[in-house]
């Protein structure tokens, strides 16, 4: 049966009239439960409907290289149900759920062709996500947010223990990270002002791209040890994985860069201008980073009760591909295709007609627009440089391969 959150928001549905959905994912890497993400939003909308996915590039937001390349998990998804996928820039992958979502609706609202945004929730419940939305950005719950910040607590914790003071019991919402996500991107649909139409799929799983038992961590983990559970993946998804894993372009993972990643790190003066730096945090990274002999001693040693360690792994990240905290100042200067189909061709001459984004599907083109896209996008080209320094086959990881690789296009 369909969640109620589905159905109210779908009831001007006309069936002569195909409905524009978007995604914001990472699909790291994509399986069955993301297919079944896009076969019940498209069956809620209309069997016609077409579904665009803003998804994060060659690193997510947990801080770590997907498993595959953007191009890759674009395929998968378009083969799986997408129809045309486009890139959420790097430095934005690499933010905080707040930030990483409001990339997503900058860049699905700036495409100008979405009419909603379907995302899953593990309470599947758009109402009460609605209401812990608008709960959180009260002056109270700021207030109380900041007075536990000042106390030592995660911002996380924070925000928690503020929410359990002004919402009661309803404060669950915030202990699930599926519906944390959600009410962000609720948060940023109201600040944008953006005309698109929530709509949520239930969910389970602990990570904000797994749905309905389907575990990304647990396949990315088998992936990582050598094995393809193929019965956690649609059959396109498995066999593009096997295609990138004889090619020796994956599995990848920070681990598999780790002399790089700690090169650089160690090669850093002042951390200062890291994305989350702030109260001694760069000072601890520069200590740590100069004698530790692996990542995860870094990590270790950094960690203390007030930063949780995927904000950590951004940062070192952020640190190790040279991101600073001006880079998302602004919103994202460009709309970058990564893949589509037919249909997803047709959607982006539509959308030609209607943003105001430059649309990118050759590289050279970016040499004609603003300085804050070229910027952009030569971060983007180094990003994929350092990542492709984790490909297990060595004659993989020339340079340059960012401008020269076009979209991806499933006939």
């Amino acid at each position: 049966m369909w969640s109620t959150s589905i159905i109210q928001n779908t009831t001007i549905y006309k069936r002569n009239k195909m409905k524009t959905v978007g995604i914001i994912c990472e699909y790291n890497p994509f399986h069955l439960g993301h297919s079944g993400h896009i076969e019940k939003t498209r069956r809620a909308l209309g069997a016609d409907a077409a579904v665009v996915c803003a998804m994060s590039g060659n690193y997510v937001q947990r801080g770590d290289f997907a498993v595959f390349n953007k191009h890759a998990r674009a395929k998968m998804a378009v083969h799986s149900g997408a129809d045309l996928i486009i890139e959420m820039p790097t430095p934005y992958a690499l933010l905080s759920a707040e930030g990483f979502a409001k990339a997503g609706v900058y860049l699905l609202d700036k495409l100008g062709i979405c009419e909603y945004l379907s995302f899953g929730s593990e309470s599947g419940d758009l109402e009460l996500l609605r209401s812990a939305a608008s709960a959180i950005v009260t002056s109270k719950a700021h207030m109380l947010t900041r007075e536990w910040l000042s106390k030592g607590v995660s911002y996380a914790s924070a925000q928690q223990k503020a929410a359990d003071a002004v919402m009661g019991a309803q404060a669950d919402v915030f202990m699930s990270p599926n519906n944390v996500l959600g009410i962000e991107y609720i948060k940023a649909i109201k600040d944008y002002g953006s005309s698109m139409r929530l709509m949520t799929v239930p969910r389970t799983g602990g990570e904000h791209d797994s749905d309905e038992g389907y575990s990304a961590s647990a396949l990315r983990k088998a992936l990582l040890r050598g094995s393809i559970p193929a019965e956690l993946m649609p059959k396109a998804a498995f066999a593009a994985s096997l295609e990138e894993i004889e090619s020796g372009r994956g599995p990848v993972s920070v681990r598999k860069a780790e002399l790089a990643v700690l090169a650089r790190l160690r090669a850093i003066e002042d951390y200062s201008g890291i994305p989350g730096a702030s109260e001694g945090l760069e000072r601890r990274f520069k200590r740590y980073a100069a004698r530790e002999t692996s990542i995860a001693s870094i990590l270790t040693n950094v960690k203390t009760k007030r930063y949780t360690m995927s904000r950590l792994r951004r940062m070192l990240l952020c640190a190790a591909l040279g991101i600073k905290s001006e880079d998302t100042r602004l919103s994202p200067p460009y709309l970058r295709v990564l893949a589509m189909n037919n249909k997803g061709m047709e959607l982006l001459g539509i959308a030609r007609k209607k943003t105001k984004l430059p649309i990118i599907t050759k590289p050279a083109s970016v040499n004609k627009l603003s300085a804050s896209a070229i910027r952009m996008f030569n971060l983007e080209a180094a990003a994929t440089d350092f990542y492709v320094l984790a490909y297990p086959k060595e004659e993989e990881r020339a340079g340059g391969q960012e401008w020269r690789q076009s979209p991806i296009i499933i006939e």
